[in-house]
């Protein structure tokens, strides 16, 4: 897994060829994450999509969800 552990969060960069592709994988982690009910905090710019995922609820932390979601971003690749 390519994920760091930062500041109470897991990050990670993506790259795509271009603006199309960052947001057809933007719209795939949606819908997974509206499944599983766990919401990246994410960014785009052009063709890179940055994630940090953390459990705000249980006091800003990682927890099984994060590692969950991002296991499933993953799988996306």
């Amino acid at each position: 897994m390519n994920w760091k552990e930062e500041n109470n969060a897991l990050t990670r960069s993506f790259k795509f060829k271009n603006f199309i592709e960052a947001f057809s994988f933007m719209t795939k982690v949606a819908l997974i994450a509206e499944k599983i009910n766990h919401h990246p905090e994410w960014s785009n710019v052009y063709n890179q999509v940055n994630f940090t995922l953390t459990t705000h609820d249980k006091g800003n932390t990682i927890t099984d969800k994060d590692r969950e979601l991002a296991k499933a971003i993953d799988e996306l690749m």
